[in-house]
């Protein structure tokens, strides 16, 4: 290798049994599931290029439909993310430059969460939301791994230290991501999203900035969602209560007991990250898996036991057929939704992230 040279970590697709998710599962006494090698982009371009062309202005701001237009840290995280696996470099620069232009904070690495619709390109709210740090960070070294990218590595980099350095709590000897800098920390307890546990982003983060930090991070998500699942169907709640290690988390005060529009996106990320037989995935494969008179709700509260009374949208049917195929083995690509099919941005968004999961772990195409 000459002198100076950058080498960048491979873009992670998998749990591998030598890497930060296999550190956690061991700690929990699982085991491991084999890597799979780094994918070449993927074949049904179409797919990126419907999301992108319905949701992605010409100045890469990605729109939210469903919520009036605005654009925050997720959205982008997200772009950013599907046009580094995609291979297309032009659409990554213009969503990172908007994202690096509007929503950057000037105190630190991570970004302001939302951007208010309208051409202004005002930021509401500079409180940030890990999740999209994570997002925006996992797509930077993405796109550094594929495009051999020093620039792009260096802000990844320093967005995953900040991370660590800014959004990392141990309440009573738990180790958890807040949600974001501000509003989450009470004095008896800590609120935290179940959802913004991005297990499949949590190796390529650790290549990048190796912490022993990151194992506890993923090995006390992993014991959250199976302690923090509730009712009939013994479902995660989009937002849990953590107070000492001891007691059990609990749903948050002050938000719906349900799993919803947020706690959907755990059994995708653990089946993702070679985690499918994790209590949470199973028991949401469970519930989406009911018979085909039944209908696949949109929610179900955790504590009435009452479902929504309209169906699920395109996005999370995505996720279920994804989190029944790999708990399982029951079902193939042909169930899985187009993202032309979703209504709107989040939904299309949750249908390419289940195909990209399908892909990287090595179902059956």
């Amino acid at each position: 290798m000459p002198v100076g040279q950058t080498v960048f970590p491979r873009p992670s697709c998998v749990l591998s049994r030598r890497g930060v998710l296999a550190g956690a599962v061991a700690s929990l006494g699982l085991a491991g599931e084999a890597a799979a090698e780094p994918m070449a982009p993927p074949t049904d371009v179409g797919q990126w290029h419907s999301f992108r062309d319905r949701f992605i202005q010409s100045n890469g701001r990605v729109l939210d439909t469903a919520n009036g237009g605005i654009s925050h840290s997720e959205g982008q995280g997200w772009g950013m993310l599907f046009a580094a696996r995609f291979d297309d470099r032009e659409s990554f620069v213009r969503i990172s430059d908007w994202r690096r232009r509007v929503l950057k904070r000037g105190t630190d690495a991570l970004h302001a969460w939302r951007c208010r619709a309208g051409p202004d390109e005002v930021v509401d709210d500079y409180n940030n939301a890990t999740d999209g740090d994570l997002l925006i960070a996992w797509g930077l070294l993405e796109a550094a791994a594929r495009w051999q990218d020093a620039a792009l590595f260096a802000e990844g980099r320093a967005l995953a230290q900040d991370i660590l350095r800014l959004l990392v709590r141990a309440p009573g000897g738990r180790t958890l991501l807040v949600p974001g800098l501000r509003g989450f920390e009470h004095p008896t307890y800590v609120v935290v999203n179940p959802s913004y546990y991005i297990f499949p982003a949590f190796p390529v983060l650790a290549d990048a900035v190796p912490d022993p930090a990151w194992v506890q991070i993923a090995a006390h998500g992993i014991a959250l969602l199976r302690t923090g699942r509730f009712g009939r169907w013994q479902l995660p709640p989009d937002w849990l209560a953590v107070t000492g290690r001891t007691q059990l988390p609990r749903p948050a005060p002050g938000w719906p007991t349900r799993f919803s529009y947020d706690a959907v996106r755990v059994p995708l990320y653990m089946a993702w990250a070679g985690l499918a037989h994790e209590p949470a995935v199973v028991a949401a494969a469970r519930m989406w898996g009911r018979p085909a008179s039944a209908i696949m709700p949109a929610w179900v509260d955790l504590m009435s036991g009452q479902s929504a009374d309209y169906p699920a949208p395109t996005g999370i049917r995505a996720i279920a057929h994804l989190a029944i195929a790999a708990s399982s083995g029951q079902g193939g690509p042909a169930q899985m939704p187009d993202v032309a099919e979703a209504d709107d941005y989040y939904s299309a968004a949750l249908t390419l992230l289940s195909r990209l999961a399908w892909r990287d772990v090595g179902m059956p195409a």
